[in-house]
């Protein structure tokens, strides 16, 4: 009886062991199939993303480059203006008084 007892825990130890093998199995698969998954979702939202913050680029960009070589030249513009204003507010009155020397000087 001994024997039939031990033949019967031996299998009974080889099939707990085939379920255990088994259930690793499974879950082996299960967590491969949930990392794909995984990956797939975190491809299609980074690319979602980069497609995003690439068009909003695109639109500053746009934005930004006419508006701002309208703003610098408008800057720049002013800036060369009141040089001009300065400098010819400075040099006016030495102007005038060299035409009025000229104009009031006789030759013969």
């Amino acid at each position: 009886m001994d024997s039939f007892r031990s033949g019967q825990g031996i299998q009974m130890l080889l099939t707990a062991e085939q379920e255990a093998q088994h259930i690793i199995s499974s879950a082996r698969n299960l967590r491969t199939t949930r990392l794909k998954q995984a990956k797939d979702e975190a491809e299609k939202e980074m690319t979602l993303y980069r497609s995003n913050l690439e068009a909003e680029h695109q639109t500053r960009k746009s934005e930004t480059s006419s508006e701002s070589i309208a703003k610098r030249l408008e800057e720049e513009t002013e800036g060369k203006i009141e040089s001009l204003k300065e400098s010819a507010s400075r040099v006016s009155p030495d102007v005038v008084a060299m035409l009025l020397s000229y104009v009031t000087t006789i030759k013969n």
